[in-house]
């Protein structure tokens, strides 16, 4: 049986979200290409980790799965179509395609930058919209699932929080205009996921707000996204679900 293969945006760390979707996704079969900016991660309280896209491909070869990682700056206009243009040389048409990506640099509406809020539209929403039109363009004649994640945050996150905004209209628009096309597309909300981001007191304030006492973890969000893009999962469409313990609630 041919394996299906699932592009994973924002795979450049071995505790992030996306980490955690590749090592469900493999496990359920799929053959991954796993796209990735480390420079970005610079900006963020973490910095840097060098090793950990090798060491994650390895582990999720070892797991069975076919493995592509493949650097792309998505604040660059250009790099949705080289990315497609290596897919489609090196791994094939996909079938799943999961948005993990994020530009995510705190500030408020008052000292907010212009250029930090083209940066965040441009790699959370601009290059979003891009790879959805590239991911419908190679489909094949049994369609496929897009699964993005998205933010809450809004108050002295503002470019961040927007740009997920703007996001989540894009995905939703093409749950209506790619469905004939046999593509279903959803906007997941993971609510608070301690990736790095977080300090002691944060921690503690978000954990309060928990029902069951505990921050969600990636291992929490991914066997959602993996149902999202399962056959059994292809008949949920157009919608914005919150997978995050009970937090909104």
């Amino acid at each position: 049986m041919q394996r299906k293969i699932a592009l994973i945006t924002g795979v450049g760390r071995a505790v992030g979200i996306g980490t955690g979707i590749a090592r469900e996704l493999a496990a359920d079969g799929w053959d991954l290409v796993l796209s990735f900016w480390q420079p970005s991660d610079s900006r963020e309280p973490w910095g840097v980790q060098r090793d950990d896209v090798a060491v994650l491909s390895a582990e999720l070869t070892a797991a069975g799965a076919r493995v592509w990682a493949v650097p792309a700056d998505l604040a660059d206009p250009d790099a949705v179509d080289r990315l497609f243009e290596q897919i489609a040389q090196e791994s094939g048409t996909l079938q799943g395609m999961v948005l993990s990506h994020s530009e995510s640099v705190d500030s408020a509406i008052l000292d907010a930058t212009l250029a930090s809020f083209e940066t965040h539209f441009a790699v959370n929403t601009r290059a979003s919209w891009q790879l959805v039109a590239a991911f419908a363009r190679q489909a094949g004649p049994d369609g496929g699932a897009i699964v993005a994640l998205t933010s809450d945050h809004t108050a002295f996150n503002l470019p961040y929080g927007a740009s997920k905004g703007a996001l989540d209209r894009i995905v939703i628009a093409a749950a209506r205009e790619l469905g004939g096309a046999g593509i279903s597309a959803n906007v997941l909300n993971p609510g608070p996921v301690d990736t790095g981001w977080m300090d002691a007191r944060t921690r503690v304030e978000l954990t309060a707000l928990q029902p069951g006492g505990r921050l969600g973890t990636p291992a929490d969000v991914a066997p959602s996204v993996a149902f999202l893009l399962s056959p059994g999962g292809r008949w949920i469409s157009g919608q914005l679900l919150k997978v995050d313990g009970g937090f909104s609630a």
